[in-house]
């Protein structure tokens, strides 16, 4: 007898549908999958014969084969053996395969039975939504973020006879988990808890009211992670739909914590020195997410930037740009989202020491030059907005009166980034840094002194073309900030001082 279940697989951050096809006939005793599954996939046999016999149902003893449709897509992980157990079990007989008709079935089975959680359920969620489809079966521990997708009933299991009693009306499980991001002490730094650093803190303010990259260079010890670890707090709140999208990155990439639902929180990434270019842009031999994706419309972090593999460096230059990158592998490609919001830290020499005022400089000019020159320029040119930190002085750091708290200048930058979308509406993110070159020069009108300012600015620091439309968009920013509309010479002038290596300093 044949019987046909729904499943589903993950190509990039986007599900599919996957037929599962049963067929058990007369013949020699014999289990034989198809389809272009891999080792994880052909291994799903023993596991699914030992979880039907365990957990009291019949398993047959004749000629076994499963096909998963269509034949020419590669399907990886153990979540189809679920579905191959419930297409068994319809097709001999011990299940009613129209109950399976409208659902799509996703899960991992232990040798006992129960079910184990897999990656990438919310795509697979969207796609069954896409499809029409009435419901998903899956383990408790995918619940909540199945929930994600809210057109689709979601039918948590704890084993294989839970996932029985479900098609057969009965009711399913409890999903594991709380909805949302699992509770935990934010790992943000508020603004107040630095002292001193007031003008790399306006540089953090603009870099988030404008959607804007953030290079910071200082000694050691100045306080460049913690004002890093401090822009999540200043940020917006994700919207549902960015929610969606990272919360779908995340359960691909295999981290998003079981039994948590959609993610609340931006996300920080600070990936080490060491990390791979596959790790850093995505990679392997089915193209999975790197860190660029996990920080989608979030941060990520490089500390001491001149210490990361160049060719990491260097491919960064498309998410910066686009938004996106794109991984091409012999066996698929894939585009993955990255818009995020780079901050890099970096010291100004190999000692850390030049231009501090106590501590000499023990570095020669030409390890000065080698060591910036390991960011290229064209990657420097990307950073909008680059700023310089002093050693904080004994004032600064002395207890005292608390400084800003992030929740005060994270009003202002959702007063500028509001001013943004009315302006940008016509754009898909709507925000200084992303908008189109042209249509920032069409709406961005330069009259008067700040015309005068920027022309000499651009002729006496020998600004490229991207840095002369960078200057425009931190300028916009600011007087976003101001709740300005035209823009003036003021903003223009303190965005010229927010790119210090045009102007060849470190």
């Amino acid at each position: 007898m044949l019987a046909t279940v729904l499943s589903g697989g993950v190509t990039g951050i986007d599900g599919y549908i996957v037929r599962v096809e049963a067929d058990v006939s007369r013949g020699l005793p014999s289990f034989a999958t198809v389809g272009l599954g891999d080792s994880a996939v052909r291994e799903g046999r023993d596991r699914v014969a030992s979880a039907i016999r365990n957990s009291g149902f019949t398993f047959p003893l004749d000629r076994i084969t499963i096909n998963l449709a269509p034949a020419d897509v590669r399907k990886e992980g153990a979540g189809f053996d679920l579905p191959i157990a419930l297409g068994l079990l319809a097709a001999t007989g011990q299940v009613d395969p129209s109950m399976l008709s409208r659902l799509l079935v996703v899960g991992e089975l232990a040798l006992d039975g129960t079910t184990r959680g897999v990656n990438g359920v919310l795509p697979l969620a969207v796609a069954a939504g896409g499809e029409g489809l009435k419901g998903i079966v899956l383990p408790s521990e995918n619940a909540r973020e199945a929930e994600g997708q809210q057109a689709l009933r979601v039918l948590p299991v704890k084993d294989l006879r839970g996932a029985v009693r479900v098609l057969k009306g009965g009711p399913p499980d409890e999903p594991e988990g709380r909805r949302g991001s699992p509770r935990e002490p934010s790992r943000h730094v508020d603004l107040s808890e630095i002292g001193g650093q007031a003008h790399a803190k306006r540089a953090l303010e603009i870099a988030a009211a404008g959607g804007h990259n953030l290079l910071m260079v200082g000694p050691p010890g100045v306080g460049k992670t913690l004002l890093a670890r401090a822009l999540p707090g200043v940020l917006p709140r994700l919207t549902r739909e960015e929610s969606v999208v990272v919360t779908t990155i995340h359960s691909v990439a295999g981290v998003l914590p079981r039994g948590s639902g959609l993610l609340c929180e931006r996300p920080f990434r600070a990936p080490h020195h060491t990390v791979s270019f596959a790790g850093l842009v995505g990679g392997g031999r089915i193209p999975r997410p790197g860190e660029v994706s996990l920080a989608h419309a979030g941060v990520l972090f490089l500390d001491e930037i001149a210490e990361f593999r160049r060719d990491a460096l260097e491919a960064l230059r498309q998410p910066l740009e686009d938004g996106a990158t794109t991984v091409t592998r012999a066996a698929a490609s894939a585009t993955f989202p990255a818009e995020f919001s780079l901050v890099a830290s970096m010291n100004p020499c190999p000692c850390g020491n030049l231009g501090h005022p106590t501590k000499p400089c023990t570095c020669p000019p030409s390890s000065v030059r080698r060591y910036l020159n390991k960011v290229s320029g064209p990657v420097m040119d990307r950073i909008d907005v680059q700023v310089q930190l002093p050693p904080p002085t004994f004032e600064e750091l002395s207890p005292g009166p608390r400084g800003e708290p992030s929740n005060e200048a994270r009003v202002r930058v959702l007063r500028a980034r509001e001013i943004q979308a009315r302006r940008w509406r016509q754009c898909r993110t709507p925000t200084n840094a992303r908008v189109p070159a042209a249509l920032l020069t069409e709406q961005v009108g330069l009259r008067g002194r700040a015309r005068v300012l920027l022309r000499r600015a651009v002729s006496e620091l020998g600004m490229s073309a991207r840095s002369y439309h960078k200057v425009l968009r931190i300028a916009r920013t600011i007087a976003d900030l101001d709740g300005e509309e035209r823009l003036g010479d003021v903003h223009v002038a303190e965005a010229v001082q927010y790119r210090s290596m045009d102007r060849g300093t470190p």
